[in-house]
């Protein structure tokens, strides 16, 4: 059958968490930064069809062509990390610690920052000409994003701080969906179907994603973006991961678990 139930893609989930934390470092940091690096042409090519088009719905209806193309490599985003390597630890796996949760978080989150970041800096130079001219339209709208969502939080002070945690929240809520979404197929076009629809309703609706946002904010920085990279970390990435990983982990993660692997019927045999 090409479609798993419950309680077996559940099962998966968790292998899937156990091996992350056991991968070697450099294995980790590599699948990591090309996750960091084609979510975030990703972003690029999203954002340029919405300028040409003037439909934002078209960009994000043509978004998460970077995620199934990353999941299928076997990389790894922060965001799906958040979600699956916690639950080797809630299931006892052995060997699985804290520790060794929270090193494979940093880890993954150091690769798709350096990934977002490398993309940033190429598709600035070629916004500017090599910088030799003023940032092209995509360019100016990228900028604009991450003006709006720093500044644009911060004038609202915790009310703004609240919005940007629950936007977190929300995004990894969809997008850990895709990823468990795709473990449910043994098809690469089932795999791709349940990936794409979260996605596309993630980014229609313009939440935060810490990843995508290690390109976006950079991007604007190198561009004449008006805000700081203080502003960028406290007022957008810190709170982002923190909503996306109460988000992807209490929505997804947990209750998955808890209703179809924890207290899954016992079957016995006769």
């Amino acid at each position: 059958m090409s479609y798993l139930a419950p309680s077996e893609f559940v099962t998966k989930m968790v292998d899937a968490g156990e091996s992350k934390i056991f991968m070697s470092v450099r294995d980790t940091l590599i699948r990591a930064y090309m996750a960091g690096a084609i979510l975030a042409l990703a972003a690029v090519f999203a954002v340029t069809v919405t300028q040409q088009t003037g439909v934002p719905i078209v960009g994000a209806i043509l978004f998460p062509v970077g995620v199934c193309m990353l999941y299928l490599f076997g990389f790894d985003l922060l965001t799906g990390v958040l979600v699956l390597s916690p639950l080797a630890l809630i299931d006892k796996r052995p060997g699985v610690t804290l520790g060794g949760v929270l090193k494979n978080w940093g880890l993954v989150f150091t690769g798709n920052f350096a990934g977002a970041v490398t993309v940033a800096v190429m598709m600035a130079i070629v916004f500017t000409n090599g910088f030799s001219n003023e940032p092209n339209e995509v360019g100016k709208v990228i900028a604009g994003i991450g003006e709006a969502r720093t500044i644009g939080y911060k004038e609202y002070g915790a009310a703004g701080m609240l919005t940007l945690f629950i936007r977190g929240v929300l995004c990894n809520w969809m997008v850990s969906a895709g990823v468990v979404g795709a473990m449910i197929s043994t098809t690469v076009s089932g795999k791709v179907i349940a990936m794409w629809m979260p996605i596309m309703l993630f980014f229609a609706m313009a939440f935060e994603h810490s990843v995508v946002n290690m390109f976006l904010f950079p991007s604007a920085l190198i561009m004449g973006g008006n805000f700081s990279v203080m502003d960028y970390l406290v007022w957008n990435e810190i709170p982002t991961v923190v909503g996306n990983l109460v988000g992807g982990l209490a929505f997804t993660g947990l209750t998955l678990y808890s209703t179809h692997l924890k207290t899954a019927p016992k079957r016995s045999f006769k």
